[in-house]
Parts: C-alpha cells; structure tokens; sequence
C-alpha cells in the first residue's frame, strides 16, 4: 500500500501508472498491432471537433484500406464540455426537458444507443479500429470494450463490475458507471466508450440515461468515496486513464504508440488536420 496524499491509501498498482503503459507497451511491440495514440485526457474538446476529427480519420483509414496499406489502429482520449448526444434511432422521450431550450449542445450522432451525457470529469475514449484484424463481430467489440473497463476497475481499484445480460455498458451494482456506443464503416470502428471518473452527475437528471428507466449514474470518485477513499480529481484521472490504456492494448493485442497531437480546424461540413 502507498499513500497517495494525505487522504487516501491505494493498492500499489497506482504507484506509477505510466509504468503499466510502459510495460504493456513493450510486451506488445513486436508481435501486435500497431495502434498511434493521441493524448487529450487532460483537455476539454468540443463534441463536434471530436467527432469531425473521428470521421477525418475513418475516411482517411479507408483510402489505405483499398490499398492495403491500413497498417495502424488509432485511439483517442479526451473529456468534453458538456453535451448530450443522441444515437441514431434515439427517441426524444428520453429527454427530460424542451429540445428547442436545452441546458447544454445537443448532436443526434450516428452512433448506436440512446441519449447519454459527456462532460469534465468523464474520459472519453474513440478507438477507431480495423476489424478485420481483429474480429469482424461487433458484439464481440461491444463486449471486449466493457472488458476494457471492467478490468480497470478491478485491477486498478479492486472495484468489482459487470455486465447486465441484454444491455450495453458496465455497471458497479445498480450504478450505471461506462456508457457505451459505436459505429462501424466497413468494420473500422469509432465512437466508443465513456467512464464517469470525477463526473459531475446532476447533468444526468435532465436524460433517462441510455434510455433506461430509473437508471443510477454512477462514478469512479463516488464509489470510491463510498470506500472512504478520496484523491485529487486531476491525480485520479491521470491514474485512470494510464490503466485504461494499459487493458485496452492488453484487450486487443495493440503495441501503443503515443502520437503528436494535430492542429485541428473544424467547421459544418469539414475537418482539416493541419501537420
């Protein structure tokens, strides 16, 4: 056991996160797929240059797809200010509030799931992955992207999670605590996951989350609150994010590469990612 600071002791695993990268990094360099990684965790992204950028990538994926030169996955890690997004057959039902005065932006995307909510406090992770060198089985990459998250919450903060059988996220009890929501374009994937880590979660209140009916939200800083644990929410998100990156490369066989950040210049229709 370690002392963090002077208000929590965590298990030793936390004492260097970036080591686990590290050392997931180099068992994987030379057998598995390469995969650039693009840092954001600690930067607010608007939704919309996210999801542009997203879908830059995916184009650009597939042009070398047809040239069989697709030799690299992608992932992104970032937080949002706050928005709600809908997916693609989502039902306005589930919004508690009037769609032409909404409290936050609001973007009917092409994702599946229902309505769910980003914010500060809440990493976000697009992995934009080839199937095809993987699985071409989306309920096997629904699946592995829980298994991402419940591996973090176990290895990470000895939080035991799961599945509910027939729904899509992951759960601490009866708390909803991962959302979950993908696309694929001729199997390569975006979209991906949310985990509420220092989330604000009164956000909530003004959706039926997912589209579940008395649904609880819950978040990393809760439960661990409920242990009688607590940390400085920029430590904790530093600390969840190097174990998410450590069981996603660990998940899908992927050698993570940390790539440099673009310039990224957005608009309605287009994406221009400046070197």
């Amino acid at each position: 056991m370690i002392l963090l600071n002077t208000w929590v002791t965590l298990p030793t695993p936390l004492h260097n996160p970036k080591r686990n990268v590290r050392k997931a990094v180099s068992a994987c360099h030379q057998s598995c797929r390469r995969c650039e990684c693009y840092d954001l965790h600690k930067q607010l992204i608007p939704y919309q240059e996210a999801w542009l950028w997203q879908k830059s990538i995916v184009r650009t994926r597939h042009s070398l797809l047809d040239k069989d030169e697709d030799h690299s996955d992608v992932v992104i890690v970032l937080q949002h200010p706050p928005v709600f997004t809908l997916g693609t057959a989502s039902s306005e039902e589930y919004l508690n509030f009037d769609v032409k005065n909404p409290p936050f932006a609001i973007h009917r995307t092409e994702r599946g799931g229902e309505v769910t909510y980003h914010g500060p406090g809440q990493l976000v992770m697009y992995p934009i992955v080839n199937l095809r060198y993987h699985k071409m089985d989306l309920n096997w990459y629904l699946r592995s992207l829980e298994e991402v998250i419940i591996r973090v919450l176990s290895s990470t903060f000895y939080i035991k999670a799961s599945r509910i059988e027939g729904l899509t996220g992951v759960w601490v009890g009866n708390q909803k605590i991962a959302a979950i929501g993908i696309r694929a374009s001729r199997w390569i994937t975006y979209h991906g996951l949310a985990l509420n880590v220092t989330t604000d979660l009164a956000p909530f209140q003004h959706i039926v989350p997912c589209g579940i009916r008395d649904c609880q939200v819950g978040s990393l800083r809760g439960l661990l609150e409920e242990q009688s644990a607590t940390t400085e929410d920029m430590i904790l998100l530093d600390i969840t994010y190097s174990s998410l990156l450590k069981e996603f490369s660990e998940v899908f066989q992927l050698s993570l590469h940390q790539a440099s950040i673009p310039k990224f210049i957005s608009s309605e229709e287009s994406l221009t990612l400046v070197a």
